[in-house]
């Protein structure tokens, strides 16, 4: 009976390794048990981000540049005047796969406010894969491709790692690593950033 129990041990254990998705499964448990929430600091919004020249207290100057699911090419320059939630992540990455419910939703609390913008950023740029993975969880998030390289202040090849920009294209907050989204804690701080005058 002990033979058995450690084959089904170490069995669960090189699943966890290579599988994704029994990954994903486990750290969405933990995710419940209230570990991985984002590390939100309400009192940076009132001044400019650390990540940032802090001579420069006007809008950022980021350049990253996407395509929609359609093809069309979208910058950052033309989200200018919204929140963007940006979420950099890929189809083999477990944490990302873990992350993904909670993220949609947060965007479901969101869907109606023109003010916000949800980038998921597929960081391979792989349509067919990425719009696959989203009809197979039922995820109706909003997909973005790259276009060149985003800007390091945003993206040090971490995945999954998620940004969210003030309405001037500032940078409000940075999670390197999965998180859960799905808490009343980063409503209250995406409505506080969005709340924000530009």
């Amino acid at each position: 009976m002990k033979k058995v129990f450690n084959i089904a041990l170490i069995g669960l254990f090189i699943s966890i390794l290579f599988i994704p998705e029994a990954k994903a499964t486990m750290q969405q448990g933990l995710m419940k048990l209230g570990f991985f929430n984002p590390d939100l600091d309400h009192s940076k919004l009132s001044a400019p981000s650390e990540m940032q020249d802090p001579k420069n207290t006007g809008p950022a100057n980021y350049v990253m540049n996407l395509l929609d699911q359609q093809g069309n090419k979208v910058s950052l320059e033309d989200l200018k005047g919204k929140v963007v939630f940006i979420n950099f992540w890929a189809t083999w990455c477990g944490p990302c796969i873990a992350e993904m419910p909670s993220i949609q939703k947060l965007h479901d609390k969101f869907k109606d406010n023109n003010e916000i913008v949800f980038v998921l950023l597929e960081a391979e740029g792989n349509k067919a894969k990425a719009t696959k993975f989203m009809e197979s969880r039922k995820l109706n998030l909003p997909l973005y491709y790259p276009v060149g390289r985003p800007p390091a202040e945003f993206f040090r090849g971490s995945l999954p790692t998620t940004v969210i920009l003030d309405k001037q294209g500032n940078i409000a907050h940075i999670t390197e690593g999965m998180a859960d989204y799905s808490g009343q804690d980063i409503v209250d701080f995406l409505n506080q950033v969005i709340a924000m005058h530009i």
